[in-house]
C-alpha cells in the first residue's frame, strides 16, 4: 500500500498530486463563478473578465505548490531577465513561425492583404490584453503543474505526445473544426502543443512558449488579421482567402488548419527537439542527432 502512496524516495507520486490538483481545480469552480458574477454585476465585463481565470488557475497552481513546499520558479514562472529575455525571444519565434506560414501560403496563390479601414491603436492594444490572457491561462494549464508531474511520473515523451492529443481535442469544439479541417488543424495543434512542451522542457520555464504562443497568436490575429482557431479576429491588415483549396490556406479556421503551418510546426519541432537548451536538469529524452554522432 505505501508503495501505491509513495515512490521509493518516500515522495507522494506524480499520480496523486495531479490528483490533488485537479480536486482543487474543481472546487475553485463554483467560486469562480460567485466572483465572476459580482464583477459583472459591478459593471465590468467582456475584456476586464479576461485576467480572472488565469487569477483562479494560478491559485489553485500555487497551492499545490505550497504543499509541496515550493515556490512558482518550480513551475516556471519567475521575475528575472533570464525569463523577460526568454519571453521575448519565443515571442520573436512565434512571429517568425505564422509569418513563414502565411508567407507560404501568400507564396501558393492562397491570400492576398490589404489595410483594414477599421484598423486602431486601441483594437490592437485590446487583442494584445486578450491574447496574453487567453495564452498564459493555456500554458499554465497545458504546460504547468500537471503536465510537470507526468514528465516526472511517465517521462518525456508519452506526456508530450499525450498531452498534445490532449490539447488538440480542447479545441474540437472550435467554429470551423470539420471535414478536412478537422484533420489538419488536429494535427497542427498537436504540433504546437508538442513545440510548446518541448520549449518549457529544453528551458524548464514557462517564458519560452508563451513567448511562442502569444506570438504566434498575436501576430495571427491582431496583426494579420486572420481568424484564430476558429474566432474571427480585427487585424491591422485585412486578408482576403483566394480560389484555393481549404487545405492550403485554412479556410475559416485560419492558417493552423494549412497544410504549411503542418510542415512549418514540425520542423520547427525537430529543431526544439535538436536543440540543447539552457536548463542545467532536463528529462531523459532520445538525444539529438548530433549529439549521438559524437558520442
Amino acid at each position: 500500500m505505501k508503495q501505491i502512496i509513495r515512490d521509493r524516495h518516500g515522495s507522494l507520486r506524480n499520480g496523486w498530486w495531479i490528483l490533488a490538483f485537479l480536486v482543487l481545480f474543481l472546487a475553485s469552480q463554483p467560486v469562480y463563478r460567485v466572483v465572476s458574477k459580482a464583477i459583472q454585476h459591478q459593471g465590468f465585463e467582456g475584456a476586464w473578465l479576461a485576467p480572472l481565470p488565469v487569477l483562479f488557475l494560478s491559485l489553485v497552481t500555487y497551492a499545490c505548490l505550497r504543499l509541496r513546499r515550493e515556490g512558482l520558479a518550480a513551475v516556471g514562472l519567475r521575475a528575472d531577465l533570464t525569463w523577460a529575455r526568454e519571453l521575448f525571444y519565443g515571442a520573436a519565434l512565434g512571429m517568425a513561425l505564422i509569418g513563414l506560414v502565411t508567407g507560404l501560403i501568400f507564396a501558393a496563390g492562397g491570400v492576398r492583404f490589404s489595410l483594414d479601414p477599421t484598423r486602431s491603436l486601441n483594437a490592437l492594444a485590446m487583442g494584445t490584453w486578450m491574447f496574453a490572457w487567453a495564452v498564459v491561462l493555456e500554458e499554465l494549464l497545458f504546460r504547468g503543474f500537471v503536465f510537470q508531474r507526468l514528465v516526472d511520473g511517465i517521462g518525456a515523451w508519452p506526456t508530450l505526445l499525450g498531452m498534445g492529443l490532449l490539447f488538440a481535442i480542447a479545441h474540437w469544439g472550435n467554429p470551423g473544426m470539420e471535414g478536412p479541417t478537422l484533420a489538419w488543424a488536429t494535427l497542427d495543434t498537436a504540433l504546437g502543443a508538442i513545440l510548446m512542451g518541448l520549449a518549457y522542457l529544453r528551458t524548464r520555464s514557462l517564458a519560452l512558449p508563451i513567448g511562442l504562443h502569444f506570438g504566434w497568436n498575436w501576430a495571427q490575429g491582431a496583426l494579420l488579421g486572420f481568424d484564430v482557431s476558429g474566432f474571427d479576429q480585427a487585424g491591422w491588415l485585412l486578408p482576403e482567402l483566394l480560389a484555393k483549396p481549404q487545405w492550403l490556406t485554412g479556410g475559416a479556421f485560419g492558417p493552423e488548419a494549412s497544410v504549411f503551418a503542418v510542415l512549418v510546426d514540425t520542423m520547427a519541432v525537430v529543431l526544439m527537439w535538436r536543440w540543447k537548451g539552457s536548463a542545467k536538469t532536463q528529462p531523459a529524452m532520445p538525444a539529438p542527432v548530433a549529439a549521438v554522432a559524437t558520442d
